[in-house]
């Protein structure tokens, strides 16, 4: 089996027979998600998120799928999230950014589908929004300080970062229409159209983190003072919903 995938369905098969052979009866479902599942992988680069849900006695046997978790992390598969039905049910106030990310986009390998069927509440869904909003705000502040203003360092800042603003950016959708896009694009599309934000800016954020771009360093950092302020935007425009 080539040890990085050209696709991630190319392991769909092998990963849950490995899993089955640790977990048994155990295991009760397997999904990816996250850009493996919502079409922007690229070998080599992104890694395969996997959720593993098992029955409470199904978490007796973490010692027995170390190797396992090992074998599958040399080929591109993160280490997995592995959780019980209750404990998803039971977190879905504390992290429902994190499990609507999952819901919106995600595919089932095996078993069953515990991430579709799940429901928010808007209240947690609009708290999480503004704290996680606020947090990376003040860190892309603090990242800029540290890049000393220079291109490089916030070129990767940007690419680091973007991902958890479109993953709050589907969060905000879904509490003002019900409904978010996969793509990264698409969301960032509608978020602009719905908020008085300059969703160009958070495109020009994707081709640099896609390696798309062929921006100079000045305009590299012309983007990041942008992409500050225009995160600062947001973090007001959540205030008053």
């Amino acid at each position: 089996m080539t040890k990085i995938p050209d696709q991630p369905q190319d392991i769909f098969v092998p990963l849950t027979q490995d899993y089955l052979k640790v977990f048994g009866n155990e295991l009760v479902s397997l999904a990816i998600y996250g850009s493996a599942a919502g079409g922007s992988y690229i070998r080599g680069k992104s890694d395969i998120n996997l959720l593993v849900v098992l029955t409470p006695a199904g978490m007796d046997k973490l010692t027995e799928v170390l190797d396992t978790v090992k074998s599958w992390k040399k080929r591109r598969v993160a280490i997995p999230l592995i959780m019980t039905r209750d404990f998803i049910k039971s977190a879905l106030d504390s992290y429902p950014i994190e499990f609507l990310g999952m819901k919106n986009s995600h595919i089932l390998i095996y078993g069953e589908n515990i991430l579709e069927g799940l429901s928010f509440n808007p209240a947690d869904l609009r708290l999480q929004i503004e704290r996680e909003l606020r947090g990376k705000l003040i860190l892309l502040r603090q990242g800029y300080l540290e890049a000393e203003g220079k291109a490089r360092p916030l070129r990767k800042l940007i690419g680091n970062s973007l991902t958890a603003f479109i993953a709050v950016f589907n969060a905000l959708l879904y509490f003002k229409q019900g409904t978010a896009p996969q793509g990264r694009r698409d969301t960032i599309k509608e978020v602009g159209k719905l908020f008085t934000i300059d969703s160009a800016v958070f495109i020009l954020c994707a081709d640099i983190k896609e390696g798309k771009d062929k921006l100079t360093n000045k305009e590299v950092v012309d983007i990041f003072k942008k992409y500050l302020q225009e995160v600062n935007n947001i973090c007001n425009i959540v205030d008053q919903l």
